[in-house]
């Protein structure tokens, strides 16, 4: 068996490192022990692309926004799911993350950050939505591990009520606020109906085959 080798380093706001790891043909970013994410399980965050992509279906020129890039599947999936008319804003907020795609992951990336469609902010995506006002027809945000982060307590604040009201400024009229998690969480589900959200829980595998680590994805539409 191959060894993993630490290939990059970066610091995540708040001191958090984050190691790019080459394990063969696959690539995983790690905090301390912990995979955030990995070339071989995309599945759930092409999900989270394909099913908002999908509840927008009769909207000609969407304009979308993904909180992290990650790996791009998220990214890949709603590029490959929408016409020509589309946008898509990418908020990343760690440069490295970006650095990586272009670089040693390059092949994986296939080219999604030059799409025309494609807007990148190197950034936080709290601070977009804060500045937005019915600006999308969806906000998709795959931030972290979900509304329980692993890398920074800042994340928290797109999760409180209070980011849940800036988010629900953000979007446009029947827009869809979706987020990904990596496991369920009732009380957010709650906090999404106290903020006036009507919100779905879905479940999803890890893997794009079916397979693997069940996450969840909240729908969330004003009501």
């Amino acid at each position: 068996m191959k060894p993993r080798e630490i290939i990059a380093t970066a610091k995540a706001p708040g001191g958090v490192e984050l190691r790019l790891v080459r394990h063969d043909n696959d690539h995983i970013i790690m905090i301390d022990s912990n995979e955030l994410m990995s070339s071989r399980l995309g599945g759930s965050e092409e999900a989270l692309a394909t099913l908002s992509c999908d509840r927008l279906r009769e909207r000609t020129k969407p304009h979308l926004l993904i909180g992290g890039y990650g790996m791009g599947f998220t990214l890949r999936a709603a590029l490959a799911r929408l016409g020509p008319q589309a946008k898509i804003t990418v908020a990343e907020l760690v440069p490295e993350i970006i650095d990586w795609a272009r670089g040693p992951m390059s092949a994986l990336t296939a080219g999604c950050l030059d799409d025309p469609r494609v807007r990148l902010i190197t950034g936080d995506v709290a601070a977009d939505i804060a500045a937005s006002a019915k600006s999308y027809d969806a906000i998709l945000l795959d931030v972290d591990n979900g509304p329980s982060g692993l890398t920074s307590a800042a994340n928290d604040g797109l999760y409180s009520m209070k980011g849940l009201a800036r988010a629900k400024t953000a979007l446009k009229p029947g827009g869809v606020l979706a987020i990904w998690s990596a496991a369920p969480d009732d009380a957010f589900t709650r906090r999404l109906d106290k903020a006036g959200f009507k919100a779905e829980a879905v479940t999803v595998r890890a893997r794009s085959n079916g397979k693997g680590p069940r996450h969840t994805i909240w729908f969330a539409t004003a009501r």
